[in-house]
């Protein structure tokens, strides 16, 4: 099969020179080039302000308290779930220097990433303390300060640090998580009673996402904003480059004429469609779980949280976490017995088809599902990528939150669509009409059947 690549008319050049029509022509066609590279590469910077301007709008500054929460349709928060509930810092180590993050023993998982959401540590159970508990202390870029004993340390190449710290809800008791999660103390280390206050989000509006400026000028603003306050990273340099042909620089205003921005506004629209066929229309043979099944992985690099390969950054992988996911941890993605977790995608039903809000969907779930702690499977809407948002006000069932009902062979069946299917409305997600969604099911400390395919999900009917 040919290739459909993009075409344009032969150009002009006289003695092999460029004519003035020529040299715009390629001058326009290579900035939107290089702003469709740049938008992709940053996203996950961008997605990360997203994340800390949600807490901004939500009055809570960077380093100024916590946002704990039991996540549900109403935070718009990338592929969020409501399996666990969820605290949520951002810290700003050029103004409070060493951050301690104080975790007790208990069921926490929890992990740092910077500005660029790349990993920087891992905490709790998935952490080196393995939910013993211990304290963990995040140092700024450069530092060149004594480093005190008795911390788990790690280092930020960014000033502002995402902190997220998830306690699992043991026996379903939701309430008993979120008294865990206030048991969690962040401080700068030069002020131990400088405790970040919490504050509960559960029942408030939340919005941590870079949608409203994903396919507009206001993403380049905000990317040229990150790029002016935080350090410049070395390995980024060349892409730092690209970025400064676009007028998106270190040190000198954002300006751009009205040439660039059609440019740059189109590179967004463009971009993020490239991204969205990444996230859901990947041609990569690695991406299935079973090879007969829908079934993807989410996380395609199982052994690094930065989608480092041994010779390359697989920017196919980053591409398709970012689009659906925020922060990233090894333990996302590690494929281990009893390790971490695995998160399973599915936005095509056995035909092939994306599925269809408007249509009622059935998932058969073989029992017992091999987890050492959970499972649970959640909706979102195909827009937004966060839980479907509903009358029914809910996403997710789940093995913490659900009572089921067995099939005759002893299986579960779930079902989704617009209407509730007699009798098992308990084992059912609203989807709405007029938009798609996609499943993610999770399995909290895998056991050995759930990698080796001798459990297997089946596709959705």
């Amino acid at each position: 099969m040919n290739p459909q690549l993009p075409t344009h008319a032969r150009l002009e050049f006289e003695n092999h020179f460029p004519t003035p029509d020529t040299a715009k022509s390629i001058y326009d066609e290579q900035d939107f080039h290089r702003a469709v590279a740049a938008y992709r590469f940053f996203y996950p910077t961008v997605s990360a302000e997203g994340i800390c301007n949600g807490n901004r709008e939500a009055g809570i500054g960077d380093g100024k308290g916590i946002i704990a929460l039991a996540a549900g349709p109403r935070h718009v928060i990338l592929t969020a779930n409501s399996d666990t509930p969820y605290a949520a810092a951002v810290v700003d180590l050029k103004v409070m220097g060493p951050v301690v993050v104080d975790l007790p023993a208990g069921p926490y998982i929890a992990v740092a990433n910077d500005h660029n959401q790349r990993w920087i540590a891992d905490m709790g159970i998935p952490g080196p303390d393995a939910g013993k508990g211990g304290r963990y202390l995040l140092l700024p870029p450069v530092f060149t300060g004594d480093v005190p004993s008795g911390y788990h340390v790690a280092r930020s190449a960014t000033y502002k640090v995402l902190v997220a710290v998830r306690a699992l809800p043991v026996k379903g008791d939701v309430d008993g998580a979120m008294s865990a999660l206030r048991r969690v103390k962040i401080y700068p280390l030069s002020n131990p009673s400088a405790v970040l206050p919490y504050f509960d989000f559960t029942k408030r509006a939340l919005d941590s996402t870079p949608l409203r400026w994903e396919d507009n000028l206001e993403y380049w603003k905000r990317l040229h904003s990150v790029i002016n306050e935080e350090p410049t990273l070395e390995e980024f340099r060349p892409m730092y480059g690209v970025l400064a042909t676009l007028g998106v620089a270190k040190g000198k205003p954002f300006a751009p004429d009205e040439r660039m921005r059609s440019i740059l506004e189109a590179a967004a629209r463009v971009a993020l469609d490239q991204m969205r066929v990444e996230g859901f229309a990947s041609q990569r043979a690695d991406r299935l779980v079973w090879e007969d099944r829908q079934w993807e992985w989410i996380g395609l690099i199982p052994d690094d949280a930065n989608f480092e390969t041994k010779d390359y950054l697989d920017l196919q992988a980053r591409d398709r976490w970012f689009v659906q996911a925020i922060v990233s941890s090894p333990a996302m993605f590690r494929r281990k017995v009893g390790v971490g977790s695995v998160y399973f995608l599915a936005s095509r039903d056995r035909t092939g088809s994306y599925f269809d809000g408007g249509k009622s969907y059935a998932l058969t779930v073989p029992q017992p599902v091999p987890a050492q702690m959970f499972w649970s499977v959640t909706a979102y809407d195909s827009r937004t990528r966060s839980q479907v948002q509903t009358s029914q006000d809910k996403a997710v069932l789940g093995s913490l939150q659900t009572k089921f009902t067995p099939e005759s062979d002893g299986s579960v069946r779930l079902y989704f669509g617009p209407n509730a299917p007699l009798g098992k409305e308990h084992q059912w997600i609203q989807t709405a009409p007029g938009t798609g969604f996609f499943l993610y099911f999770r399995i909290y400390g895998p056991e050995a059947a759930s990698l080796d395919g001798s459990w297997r999900l089946s596709d959705v009917t």
